[in-house]
């Protein structure tokens, strides 16, 4: 028995991370969807939004803030329409017991929190099921 192959070695990282991140997005969505249905909601806004370097089209980043009953002001990062400038008023949905940890801009200005996540869950492990057909058929004997 030889040494894998470089490419089986590549497939194998690949199936392991897109399954670590389909994961990931699945734990995010059931938390999404817990705080949805039994979460606070109060109003926040748009605190900053960032380019990455050489302003890239595709990496902007929104930045919210709110309070929570107590009082304690909370930041976190949300995906949300290109068109979401500092500012911006939101609807914030979060889990008192975790408030920074759910957080989740409901409303107008982004996509349903809910589609956002099962989007990325459904993509990772499809590419995750994807890596690994093509690791197996290559193994083998297939290619």
């Amino acid at each position: 028995m030889g040494l894998p192959e470089t490419g089986d070695v590549v497939l194998a990282l690949l199936v392991v991370v897109s399954g670590a991140v389909a994961v990931r997005c699945a734990r995010r969505l059931v938390t999404v969807t817990r705080v949805l249905r039994r979460g606070v909601r109060t109003g926040g806004e748009c605190v900053r939004v960032t380019a990455e370097p050489y302003h890239r089209s595709d990496a902007v980043r929104h930045f919210f803030a709110f309070h929570t009953t107590d009082g304690t002001r909370v930041e976190f990062e949300a995906m949300v329409r290109r068109s979401t400038e500092e500012g911006t008023p939101v609807t914030v949905t979060y889990d008192p017991r975790d408030p920074a940890g759910t957080a989740a801009v409901t409303g107008r200005g982004s996509w349903p929190p809910v589609l956002q996540a099962l989007a990325l869950t459904s993509g990772c492990g499809l590419a995750a099921v994807w890596f690994t057909a093509v690791l197996v058929h290559g193994v083998l004997g297939g290619g």
